[in-house]
């Protein structure tokens, strides 16, 4: 686990410099590399990301995202977070890498390219920008060639997958860490997933991306443009309203056959998109009471020009599919 350290107060090494960190050496499939900790700060001065930029310092800015390292940064000095994933390194030539002490230390040389940073690229990117410092794991590898390291770098990048975002919101409430809005849509979509009368009952996934499923990724997204139609959202509120309104828009699908679309990204995005302007209408011509049977009047004229083959040529994106469904019930929609 990363440990804070008051480096930036002391005094930060001179390039050129040969420093020193106790190290763990290990071997496998062929290769060896080293189990150290090191300074943040002494991290950002002697790693590059790209052997195809001249200048280290450059390479970092123009490759990656200076936001995301700022907001690494911050966690750092704001929030006095933890860094426990290990940063990986390859030694380069400059480093002039050396095992010594018994094989229980490792002893570099200073440089701007001592070593080429094969994972962690924004973390010690946002290393340099912080205020303070912490004494971070880091895996060096030494001995790689160029194509072991463009190698290692894809299987890294490729086979190591991130938390999925659905898991991320499912778990923001217990890290209690979620902001007004996040904890509205986490109680709407669970009355979806939950309540007995949901049109979207046995339809959701709350933790990760499903076939045939509603994820709570592309439901809050869905929900965007919907909170704003509510002065002041509740989650029992908004889901009896959208509850009404998604029941007849799946009961109108289904007159089509087109009913197990509405699990589809594009589509459930698009019909909640349509909402504001159906339920501007329903309110129109039935007032302020909103039941699935007046939101079905509304959406009926949606029954009358669709078809499978137009439908699968709109619902390509949101937009477009949105603005099918808008088209066919404006067209409609006298007072």
């Amino acid at each position: 686990m990363a440990t804070r350290t008051t480096a930036k107060t002391t005094r930060d090494p001179e390039y050129g410099d040969r420093l020193r960190f106790s190290a763990s050496l290990i071997l496998q499939a062929g290769k060896q590399f080293y189990s150290v900790t090191i300074p943040t700060n002494v991290l950002a001065k002697c790693c590059y990301v790209t052997t195809r930029e001249e200048d280290p310092v450059s390479g970092f800015q123009r490759v990656l995202d200076k936001k995301r390292a700022l907001d690494i940064a911050r966690y750092i000095d704001q929030e006095e977070g933890t860094i426990p994933g290990s940063i990986i390194l390859s030694a380069q030539p400059d480093s002039e890498l050396k095992l010594i002490g018994g094989g229980k230390t490792i002893e570099f040389t200073y440089s701007p390219k001592s070593f080429l940073v094969l994972d962690g690229q924004h973390r010690v990117y946002g290393f340099s920008l912080a205020e303070g410092a912490l004494r971070v794991p880091v895996v060096i590898y030494s001995g790689l060639t160029p194509t072991e390291e463009a190698r290692l770098f894809i299987d890294i990048n490729t086979k190591q997958r991130q938390v999925p975002n659905e898991l991320l919101l499912d778990i923001k409430q217990l890290a209690e860490r979620e902001g007004e809005k996040e904890s509205l849509l986490r109680e709407i979509f669970d009355l979806y997933s939950n309540e007995s009368g949901s049109a979207l009952l046995g339809l959701t996934s709350s933790a990760a991306r499903q076939k045939n499923r509603i994820s709570r990724v592309t439901f809050n997204l869905a929900f965007k443009p919907v909170l704003p139609v509510f002065t002041t959202p509740s989650p029992k509120s908004v889901y009896q309203v959208t509850n009404a309104y998604v029941g007849a828009f799946s009961d109108a699908l289904s007159e089509v056959g087109l009913q197990d679309r509405i699990t589809v990204p594009t589509v459930f995005r698009a019909i909640m998109d349509t909402f504001p302007e159906v339920a501007r209408i329903s309110a129109a011509q039935h007032g302020k009471v909103f039941t699935k049977a007046k939101f079905a009047a509304v959406i009926h004229p949606i029954v009358q020009g669709l078809s499978e083959a137009k439908f699968e040529r709109y619902s390509k994106t949101v937009n477009d599919l949105s603005t099918m469904f808008a088209k066919f019930i404006k067209k409609d929609f006298s007072i």
